[in-house]
């Protein structure tokens, strides 16, 4: 049936499921103090780390970083989309599922339901990319295209390559019937419009790759062109259904291939992917022309344990090999791996595997350099280690790097190897560390900014699932809402407004919601965010139920959000004490000298005050 779902029959329907029940079903579940465990279903692993919390109603993996509710937990476990989720959940309790229209001046509903008109256009769309590639005229173009690029039918068909025609309105003309469609194609990108309001295709004469997400709905494409148009390769703008820098072209195939991934191969290009699976080798990804993010780390390390990056033995590689480990540091909890596979110059896996063949290519794979050996090398380029001077500068480079190592067997044996290399022991270089800032973009603090000494990685964005605690004092709030949702009515949103920062965001908006519907538990609370980065922190801040207090919750939440409060007033104070400092203070007039103790005192009260709340 055609319709929204209402948000209150998502909530009720919420309320009355049980997830321990609901993931019993699926995963058997062992009762452990309070909660219940289980190994996790979404990652390998020899221990339990997966935890079922039944009175807050949402689950965590400490290992892989999964969590949500009963709702996620379904879609996730069986690959489905959200209404066969809502679906699965009502009918095992007997429950019909209500659909209501939307009307002018009604709330807006979710992603899942804001995108699903989209998600049928883009899959019509493919289906005529593919129709062109079997019968237009010019299809020939393309086809002696991929055939010298050693594709198959069978592998073409796979993947649903398509072709888009040359001309600007093939697409238009197709699915552009009514004024509704063309606008449909405009949001999925399908569409270009110019300053005079002309539409036009975006796909001209090229070869259609369509990207699907990890539940198999295409969200996107990208071309490779045929003619001499530019650039050579596009991919489809960010959507709402689409965004670059989260998804991967190819998982959802390497899913489908493998019943269970021992590695990812992490590629360059499309060709790379759909070139490897033709010779057997089923799990290599693409990023969609940007960086590999730790976003998208954290989402292959939930499928498997290790991650090979593979890239050009070039400048241009070496650079791309830096910025993923940078992506890589802060996602090696322990059992996990990353290795860096450096080819030589002008080759690439699709030239490679046909020229080696399959066996080859998979020991190269297997001998891959590890991320240790990759780091080390990288930082001690151009460096003489057999001096003293070598050695030292070595660990100030090394440093900013293993900072970002989350808490574990690893990050100690990457110190030792560094002790090792400098001939300082481990403690004298833990002396050296410097604790990471306390506070995250947009709540500076008064602190300095910018990136780590010796031109390490920056800090992580707040959105970005951290190993172990909160980042900053906007998190400590989340985590305690999250824990105890009823706290919301004991302070104003008024009272934060004029903070910044993308978590500081999220906790208004949590507080609004909250305040303006009071019944609302830590399942729906997830729900309301699912699937987005929002979402990811919000599962893992409820996940870290050992930091929250046993009692005096609802006063730890007052003092954070006071201490966040006060942040504008002690940063303006630094900068009051920096401009004072900045003054030789022989030459201060006494005046100067009493503004200056003034502040400084006030300074210490504020900075006092805080440590004592702080989580």
């Amino acid at each position: 049936m055609a319709g929204r779902i209402p948000q209150k029959f998502l909530d009720d329907l919420l309320d009355r499921v049980d997830i321990v029940e609901v993931i019993d079903r699926r995963v058997k579940l062992k009762k452990t103090g309070k909660n219940y465990s289980a190994r996790c279903p979404f990652h390998e692993e020899k221990t339990p780390s997966f935890s079922v919390n039944p009175d807050k109603q949402f689950y965590y993996c400490f290992g892989c970083g999964a969590g949500g509710n009963a709702l996620g937990f379904v879609m996730d476990y069986e690959n489905v989309d959200f209404p066969q989720a809502v679906e699965t959940l009502a009918s095992s309790l007997g429950l019909e599922v209500p659909r209501e229209q939307t009307r002018p001046g009604s709330p807006q509903p979710g992603r899942e339901e804001t995108g699903k008109p989209l998600y049928a256009l883009l899959e019509q769309a493919a289906r005529y990319y593919q129709k062109q590639l079997r019968s237009h005229p010019e299809a020939h173009r393309a086809v002696d295209y991929l055939k010298r690029r050693g594709l198959t039918g069978e592998i073409a068909k796979r993947f649903d390559l398509g072709f888009a025609p040359p001309g600007w309105d093939n697409l238009l003309q197709a699915l552009g019937a009514s004024e509704e469609q063309r606008k449909l194609l405009l949001e999925a990108g399908m569409l270009v419009q110019n300053e005079a309001g002309r539409s036009y295709d975006r796909f001209r004469d090229r070869v259609m790759f369509p990207i699907r997400d990890q539940r198999g709905r295409i969200i996107a494409f990208g071309g490779r062109v045929l003619g001499d148009d530019k650039p050579k390769y596009l991919n489809s703008p960010e959507t709402p259904v689409f965004s670059k820098g989260r998804e991967l072209y190819g998982l959802y195939q390497a899913r489908q291939a493998n019943r269970k991934l021992d590695r990812v191969l992490v590629v360059e290009g499309y060709m790379d992917v759909i070139a490897l699976a033709q010779h057997d080798i089923t799990q290599a990804t693409a990023t969609l022309g940007t960086a590999t993010s730790q976003t998208h780390l954290e989402r292959l390390y939930r499928l498997t344990p290790e991650v090979v990056f593979c890239f050009d033995g070039d400048a241009a590689g070496r650079k791309a090999a830096l910025r993923a480990l940078e992506a890589a540091l802060p996602c090696m909890e322990d059992g996990r791996q990353a290795r860096f596979l450096f080819l030589d110059e002008g080759e690439d896996p699709d030239t490679l595997v046909r020229k080696v063949g399959s066996d080859a290519f998979r020991e190269l794979v297997r001998r891959a350099t590890p991320l240790e050996i990759f780091l080390f090398e990288a930082v001690s380029e151009d460096l003489d280690t057999t001096t003293l001077e070598g050695r030292a500068r070595l660990s100030k480079l090394a440093l900013p790097w293993l900072r970002q190592l989350p808490e574990g067997v690893f990050r100690q044996l990457m110190f030792r190897s560094l002790a090792e290399r400098t001939g300082l022991t481990v403690a004298e270089l833990m002396q050296l560390e410097a604790p990471p800032p306390a506070l995250a973009p947009g709540l500076t603090d008064g602190a300095p900014g910018g990136p780590p000494e010796g031109g390490g990685p920056k800090r992580r964005n707040p959105s970005d699932r951290a190993p172990l605690g909160y980042s900053n004092l906007a998190q400590a709030a989340i985590a305690l809402l999250l824990h105890q949702p009823d706290i919301a009515a004991r302070v104003e949103v008024a009272a934060i407004a004029a903070l910044e920062g993308e978590d500081i965001v999220l906790l208004r908006e949590l507080l609004a919601l909250l305040q303006r519907r009071p019944d609302s538990n830590t399942a729906m609370l997830l729900g309301h965010w699912y699937g987005t980065p929002e979402g990811e922190l919000l599962s893992r801040l409820a996940g870290e139920e050992r930091l929250i207090p046993r009692e005096g919750i609802e006063q730890q939440f007052i003092d954070t959000v006071e201490a966040l409060a006060q942040l504008p007033q002690r940063s303006e104070l630094s900068a009051q004490v920096d401009k004072l400092k900045a003054t030789n203070y022989a030459e201060m007039s006494e005046a100067d000298k009493q503004q200056l103790r003034d502040l400084l005192k006030e300074k210490q009260r504020l900075d006092e005050a805080r440590k004592k709340r702080q989580p």
